[in-house]
């Protein structure tokens, strides 16, 4: 079996690939047949001593359970089985039952209900899970408990990074091997537990027995969580800063601690300002710096201020904000004339505004910038000549508003998000669709990635979610509740599935294991035609779309998706990956080729790509030239000259690639 990403391939065999099917249609199955049985109780000693004998072999680089082989090859890709899909749970902790282990039933959601544990041994950490024991609070009962692929926040894995959690409204099913286990798809569903300190400071403040004692204790556990975050933050411990300075602010904000010492929640507001700008945690990095702000300050309040200016302008910039990050650089400059980095700031951001308003870049200058450690471009998108809009029989397109002329540039697009195949978060993965039985190679690096950055951002979550997967979810638009974001991971998964484009080896080679991907949201409207009206090129994280042909206003732009200059095998990937088959103008008339001349031209074509691959075109000799030309003329051969009229023959591109290169330097 092969499976094409791009110009890699990944072959899998027959043997391999019914492996993966069988293991988990096994698992279905079985879960079929326990739907609601009572959960079997585990000997406690037992599960930890599995846990901790796994998690030993793990850190020794034993097998992964979930991985599979690649034909001829000792590397191997994380196998997973998608297309059961199920809805975050959308309710407040504070409106759900209580549970307990011994509640659990197999193969069920229980929706209605959270379940409070804490871990018991130490975390099993997979390529694509995480896995480790936990026990109820009285510590009587024991089960396992899994992440599924999204299970870091920060580089940190989620379950080694605390000991009591809650999870909302369970999921006890089976893994792949039949274990029985609790399993966790959507990050929002886990809740880190609360440092129980902080309960006692609240009890202490509600009791309220002598209230300016109980006021001091809370404002010096406050002042101790704001000092324990500055040195954290010294430590460049991101997330326990992060944490610390939360714990903190839950206190400052009571109001009888606010009303005493208002400047303490301001101080842990603006801290934790710029820990979210470090952990790119952009929404509430603004309103963090928002809310830090002082009226009627004196000199000392007045820099202050201007520090929180300053932190709200990068968050809003860095979300592609840029009249308000204006707005934000305007006031802090205000406040402290002459400062060099909002006066910066501000420059930066008027060629944000004219690249997004014009289409004017300075690509020689951007390029020149790019390298491998730094791939990201910072610059705007530039949309203006297109729009969203309904297609006959397509769903929905992107349309010209104007009249574009070859060659000219339809449209710039800076990337929602990209993995560059260089680094560490690069993951291919082959997924098991058991809605359609087809094993894909899949982009679950660009998966997680996209995921963690709504999980930081909520803002972004529409924009992402308004684009095509076969997943739609339960129609409901929340994106968040007091627990923290909501992001349905089964959603982003297909979305990216169906939406993703490769950037190609901009920064050296690389393969189908680590693949370079990224997610435009604007480009991601383009339809598919074998007769493409546009081209596309990578300049890092920016996509340039020109038109390959005069394109009139209103007219839909259509890129090619799969460049394969087969029919049949074009055809094939267009159906394995975007579930569709293309029937443009050239479709149409390959369709009626004799099977025995299609098979004929693939196999030149296959002969051409090695014949390039082995002959230089630069210093090319006179027969190889002939030879070439022999080549070009069977493949001219294989088309009907009446049937492709006015049609391209795209089997013979290649070689005449090769010809003209040839020739002119001859």
């Amino acid at each position: 079996m092969t499976l094409r990403h791009d110009d890699n391939t990944v072959f899998m065999t027959e043997h391999e690939a019914e492996r993966i099917r069988n293991t988990v249609k096994i698992r279905l199955e079985r879960c079929s047949e326990l739907a609601g049985w009572e959960r079997e109780p585990r000997d406690t000693k037992d599960a930890i001593r599995q846990a901790t004998g796994a998690s030993l072999m793990a850190d020794m680089g034993a097998a992964d359970p979930d991985s599979a082989q690649k034909k001829g090859q000792q590397d191997t890709l994380p196998a997973l089985a998608v297309g059961q899909p199920y809805s975050p749970c959308v309710t407040p902790l504070r409106d759900l039952q209580p549970m307990k282990l011994s509640d659990l039933r197999s193969e069920t959601h229980h929706r209605g209900l959270c379940l409070t544990i804490r871990r018991a041994s130490p975390v099993v950490m997979l390529v694509a899970r995480s896995w480790t024991m936990v026990c109820d609070e009285e510590r009587g009962d024991i089960e396992r408990l899994e992440m599924c692929l999204h299970k870091t926040r920060h580089g940190q894995d989620v379950l080694e990074s605390a000991f009591l959690f809650t999870i909302k409204e369970p999921y006890f099913t089976l893994t792949d091997q039949g274990e029985a286990t609790i399993r966790i798809d959507h990050p929002s569903d886990l809740v880190v537990g609360q440092d129980e300190a902080i309960n006692d400071v609240l009890d202490s403040l509600n009791r309220k027995p002598h209230p300016n004692h109980d006021r001091a204790a809370a404002e010096k556990f406050a002042k101790a969580c704001k000092d324990n975050g500055n040195a954290a933050l010294e430590k460049h411990d991101l997330p326990l800063a992060h944490a610390k300075y939360t714990n903190g602010l839950i206190i400052a904000q009571q109001p009888e601690v606010f009303k005493h010492e208002p400047d303490l929640a301001r101080d842990l507001f603006r801290n934790r300002a710029h820990v979210n700008l470090l952990l790119n945690q952009l929404d509430e990095a603004k309103s963090d710096a928002k809310e830090s702000l002082i009226g009627s300050p004196d000199q000392r309040q007045t820099d202050l201020n201007g520090k929180a200016y300053f932190r709200a302008g990068c968050a809003a910039y860095n979300l592609g904000e840029y009249r308000e990050a204006k707005s934000f650089f305007e006031k802090q400059l205000e406040l402290t004339p002459g400062n060099t980095t909002a006066g910066s700031y501000l420059r930066k951001i008027e060629m944000r505004l004219r690249e997004q308003e014009s289409g004017v870049y300075n690509f020689e200058k951007i390029r020149a910038g790019l390298s491998r450690s730094r791939p990201r471009v910072d610059a705007a998108s530039f949309v203006g000549n297109t729009e969203v809009r309904e297609s006959t029989g397509r769903g929905r397109g992107l349309f010209a508003t104007r009249d574009i002329a070859s060659g000219e540039m339809v449209m710039c697009e800076k990337a929602f998000c990209v993995v560059w195949g260089h680094e560490k978060e690069a993951l291919t993965a082959m997924t098991y669709d058991v809605r359609d039985d087809r094993i894909r190679v899949s982009p679950v690096g660009l998966t997680k990635d996209v995921v963690q950055k709504l999980f930081n951002n909520p803002s972004q979550v529409g924009k992402v979610m308004g684009l095509y997967g076969d997943y739609q979810g339960d129609s409901t638009d929340l994106q968040k509740t007091e627990d923290g974001p909501i992001v349905d991971t089964f959603r982003v998964h297909d979305i990216v599935c169906r939406n993703a484009f490769g950037t190609g080896n901009q920064f050296g080679a690389e393969d189908v294991s680590h693949a370079s991907t990224g997610l435009w949201i604007r480009a991601a409207y383009i339809n598919h035609s074998c007769l493409a009206n546009t081209e596309k090129e990578f300049i890092g994280d920016l996509m340039v779309l020109r038109a390959a042909q005069p394109i009139a206003a209103g007219q839909e732009l259509f890129h090619t998706y799969d460049r394969s200059s087969d029919y049949d095998t074009r055809q094939r990937a267009l159906m394995t990956t975007w579930g569709f088959e293309c029937e443009c103008e050239l479709c149409v008339v390959e369709k009626t080729d004799d099977p025995g001349v299609r098979k004929r031209r693939k196999d030149l074509a296959e002969e051409v790509d090695v014949f390039v691959q082995k002959e230089g075109w630069a210093n090319a000799k006179r027969l190889t030239i002939v030879k070439a030309k022999r080549l070009a003329r069977d493949i001219e051969g294989t088309y009907d000259g009446e049937k492709y009229e006015g049609m391209p023959r795209l089997a013979i591109r290649t070689i005449q690639e090769w010809l003209a290169l040839a020739e002119r330097k001859r």
